[in-house]
C-alpha cells in the first residue's frame, strides 16, 4: 500500500486494538524517584536498539507520576517477566498503591530496585529522553545483564499468554542471520 494515506481520523480504541495484534513480552521497569523512593511500572514498549553501543528503549506515559525518576544519567532496570509472574505485571501496572512487598527494598539509595524471579534484568542508565506524543521515549545505555532460562510472559490482544515454541523450527541467531540474508 505505498503512498496510501489515512482518509479519516483513527480512534484511540481502534489504534490500541491494532497495536494489540503485535505480541510483546512483559517487563517491569524499576528506578528511584528523586527523593530515593522506589518506583516500578509495567511496560511492553521495551525494545533493543543497538548492540554496539548497547542501547535499549521503552516508553512511559507523559502524565505518569513515575516520569521524574527518568532523567539523563539516572539508573533504571528492565525486568523481563516469566510466565509465572502475571501477578507481578498486574501489581506494577496499577497507579499508586504499594508495589513492593514489605521489606523487599533496602534504603532509599543505590541501584534500581530488583524484581525477584524475573527471567532477565537489564541494568541501564538514561542516555536520552525524547518526546513521543503522549509518551516519553527513554533511551538507555545498557550497563549490565543478568538472565536465566525460563518461559516469558507475553501480552497479545489485551490478554496475557504463554509462548509455545515450535519444536520443528530450527533455532537461529537473528543477529548472525543479518549477514546471511534474513532481513
Amino acid at each position: 500500500m505505498p503512498g496510501r494515506t489515512v482518509s479519516r481520523p483513527i480512534e484511540p480504541r481502534e489504534l490500541r486494538d491494532a497495536f494489540g495484534t503485535f505480541a510483546t513480552g512483559v517487563t517491569v521497569i524499576t528506578a528511584r524517584r528523586p527523593d530515593g523512593g522506589p518506583i516500578g511500572v509495567t511496560a511492553n514498549s521495551f525494545t533493543s536498539v543497538s548492540l554496539s553501543p548497547p542501547l535499549a528503549l521503552w516508553c512511559i506515559a507523559r502524565d505518569s507520576t513515575s516520569v521524574p525518576a527518568f532523567v539523563e544519567g539516572a539508573d533504571f532496570a528492565v525486568h523481563v517477566l516469566t510466565a509465572a509472574q502475571r501477578d507481578v505485571a498486574l501489581r506494577f501496572a496499577t497507579r499508586g498503591g504499594e508495589k513492593y512487598p514489605s521489606g523487599t527494598i533496602a534504603g532509599k539509595h543505590g541501584p534500581a530496585p530488583n524484581v525477584p524471579g524475573a527471567l532477565c534484568r537489564i541494568d541501564c542508565v538514561v542516555q536520552e529522553l525524547h518526546p513521543g506524543g503522549d509518551h516519553v521515549i527513554v533511551l538507555g545505555r545498557i550497563v549490565g545483564v543478568d538472565r536465566r532460562v525460563g518461559a516469558p510472559l507475553l501480552f497479545h490482544g489485551g490478554r496475557f499468554g504463554l509462548l509455545e515454541v515450535d519444536a520443528s523450527s530450527p533455532a537461529m541467531d537473528l543477529w548472525d542471520s543479518l549477514s546471511t540474508g534474513w532481513f
